[in-house]
């Protein structure tokens, strides 16, 4: 079997810890508050604006026989240069203060899954980085789109507030196949296992910050 394919089949649990957050169903359904969107996206602004910084400095790290992932990376980074600010531009279009998320703290899990990511290329293998790649593009590919139409319809928001997940929706999509390719030419059992443990492990930290985020319940009644 291609590693892509062990790659995604050997992650279905975990997936399934983001898929099944509750403000996902909840959003997907229609029950979403316009606070609760601007919360996503502030968290969304935190881990985002880390993207090039971690694709830089993995490309750094990475050995010499990986000259090809170097190539993506710098593929990647071209791609992915100032996408932070766009999320702030969805967050002023929805009626939220994009100075006021550019000044805050991530919560506590967004984070941690930044730290996380820093850590698995300093510390550990840099190769399994990846593992985060798959995670973030696959969730978008399932869900970014889909939300999108669904929230405007339900908040009556403009496009303009949504340039973040449509644009990230169909680019993922391009950027998956790029990446399946990628990882199906690790030939390296270490390497793979590396990918593999830290896309269990972004698939728990990411489905925490969406469970961060308010609940519709809470962000009703507020």
């Amino acid at each position: 079997m291609p590693f892509f394919d062990t790659l995604q089949a050997a992650t279905a649990a975990e997936r399934a810890h983001v898929f099944d957050a509750p403000i996902i169903r909840d959003a997907m359904a229609g029950r979403v508050t316009r606070h609760q969107y601007i919360a996503f996206l502030t968290q969304a602004y935190h881990h985002v604006k880390h993207t090039v910084p971690l694709l830089m400095a993995c490309g750094a790290r990475l050995p010499e026989r990986y000259n090809a992932l170097r190539h993506a990376i710098a593929h990647y980074i071209e791609e992915e240069i100032g996408h932070e600010e766009w999320i702030l531009n969805d967050i002023a279009a929805a009626g939220g203060d994009a100075a006021a998320a550019r000044a805050s703290q991530p919560d506590a899990a967004a984070e941690l899954m930044v730290a996380y990511a820093y850590d698995t290329i300093a510390r550990n293998n840099p190769v399994g980085f990846f593992g985060m790649v798959q995670v973030l593009e696959g969730t978008s590919i399932a869900l970014a789109t889909q939300a999108a139409k669904v929230i405007a319809q339900s908040l009556g928001l403009p496009p303009a507030a949504f340039s973040y997940l449509t644009s990230h929706g169909s680019l993922d999509i391009s950027h998956m196949k790029f990446f399946s390719d990628l990882m199906n030419a690790l030939d390296d059992p270490a390497d793979q296992d590396a990918v593999l443990h830290v896309a269990r492990m972004m698939y728990r930290l990411y489905g925490d910050v969406f469970r961060s985020l308010p609940a519709y319940e809470e962000s009703v009644a507020a």
